[in-house]
């Protein structure tokens, strides 16, 4: 099914409330909320997908979207909501909502970007993944402009962040993506010449806190970990100089690991242990009280390249810059076995029924069984650049490219005028 553009354009830079908040829902189990799903982990649990496809089997519908975009899809409430640019500098900035079961769009909102559209041409305005709380949806863009509306669409509220800090920005393009936690949006920002974290009321657009961070650019995402205790996770801020564990409602720093950390990929977590791309991997142990980081062990040969390491049932999965999987412990960090996939990728694989599902720069979708061995049991190509983190939610795989928004499901035919 593919989906018309409409015009209409939202005026930017107020605070000001221009629609109603209507009742949405808390996102619940099988909701796909943000970058890297559930506990920003890649997994999803009881959904089954399948291990290959095409444009006449297991594809549910197809989806137009306007412009480019690396952010991956969100799914909530059985809606989908993913974020495009377009306009000669990318300063039009789409955020848009389609009908999970169906592909039917059900609004797309705009506004101008109001901070530095210059990035590499690999890359573009709407790299980071929007987040939700099953209420609001907060988008988040390269120009650092963040812009929250509710579930139906009303804006709520604009901050264009550049504004307030006009050095926090690099020539090749900022890329990470926000999270939710409670009532406050967390948004790392990151460059040499200014970089600092931030805590947003999610009801208002207002700062509740801000601290410095390590001035260097830095395209890694927040990383949610789960405290015995603790009502809300803990928020992971990874950067040049490692990881620092911060309380989302007040900013301040629970713990720290100092000894250098991957600018690209993100740190993955199971239980309280986090697995950071540092010297290859250094997994981490945070205390049960939240206050340190012991480390568990280091193993150099497990360097990730641009992907973000996964843990799945038990194991860990890294991919390096040639292709080759390794499965590896998480308890001694010990590769297990290692595979070689089909390169290159930028996409980060997200985990399901016992699989692993990777997206290659070229579309071609590539699956794993995991076990105490791996191998490919299927694929599918979509034809088209793949440079987005799928998303698992309401029964399916979602992919985009630049073009379109694609469902991936078990035995589903097209949707009718495909």
């Amino acid at each position: 099914m593919r989906t018309r553009r409409t015009t209409a354009l939202l005026a930017v830079g107020t605070m000001l409330v221009v629609g109603a908040m209507t009742d949405g829902r808390p996102a619940v189990a099988g909701d796909w909320p943000q970058f890297r799903g559930p506990g920003t982990r890649s997994t999803a649990e009881d959904v089954r997908l399948p291990t290959s496809w095409d444009a006449g089997r297991n594809v549910a519908w197809i989806a137009d979207l306007p412009g480019r975009g690396l952010s991956g899809p969100i799914v909530s409430g059985g809606r989908v909501f993913v974020t495009a640019c377009t306009g000669f500098r990318q300063d039009v900035l789409h955020t848009l909502c389609f009908d999970a079961a169906s592909g039917e769009k059900l609004w797309e909102r705009r506004i101008w970007a109001t901070g530095n559209t210059m990035c590499h041409p690999k890359t573009c305005m709407a790299a980071p993944t929007p987040a939700t709380d099953g209420r609001r949806v907060v988008a988040f863009y390269s120009c650092n402009d963040l812009v929250c509306y509710d579930i139906d669409g009303n804006f709520l509220w604009h901050r264009g962040l550049n504004r307030d800090y006009p050095n926090a920005s690099n020539s090749l393009g900022m890329a990470s993506s926000p999270v939710i936690v409670g009532e406050t949006v967390i948004v790392q920002v990151e460059a040499d010449a200014d970089a600092f974290a931030a805590g947003i009321d999610v009801l208002t657009g207002e700062t509740r806190w801000r601290i410095d961070r390590p001035r260097r650019a830095s395209w890694t995402s927040p990383t949610l970990l789960d405290v015995p205790g603790r009502k809300e996770p803990v928020v992971l801020l990874q950067g040049s100089k490692g990881v620092q564990a911060v309380d989302p409602r007040t900013g301040d720093t629970l713990a720290e690991y100092t000894d250098g950390a991957s600018t690209i990929p993100s740190a993955a977590v199971d239980g309280r242990r986090v697995y950071v791309p540092s010297h290859g991997i250094t997994a981490l142990i945070l205390d049960p009280r939240g206050r340190t980081f012991e480390i568990a062990w280091r193993d150099n040969r497990l360097a990730p390249s641009t992907p973000s390491p996964i843990v799945y049932r038990d194991r860990l999965y890294v991919v390096n810059r040639v292709g080759v999987l390794t499965c590896a412990s998480t308890t001694t960090g010990e590769p297990l076995w290692r595979l070689r996939l089909k390169a290159p990728f930028t996409a980060t694989p997200v985990a399901a029924d016992g699989r692993l599902y990777f997206f290659n720069e070229n579309g071609l979708g590539q699956v794993v069984e995991v076990g105490e061995s791996g191998s490919i049991v299927g694929q599918g190509d979509l034809g088209e650049t793949i440079l987005g983190t799928p998303a698992i939610g309401a029964g399916g795989l979602f992919v985009r490219s630049d073009r379109h928004l694609w469902k991936i499901v078990i035995t589903e035919p097209p949707a009718a005028g495909r």
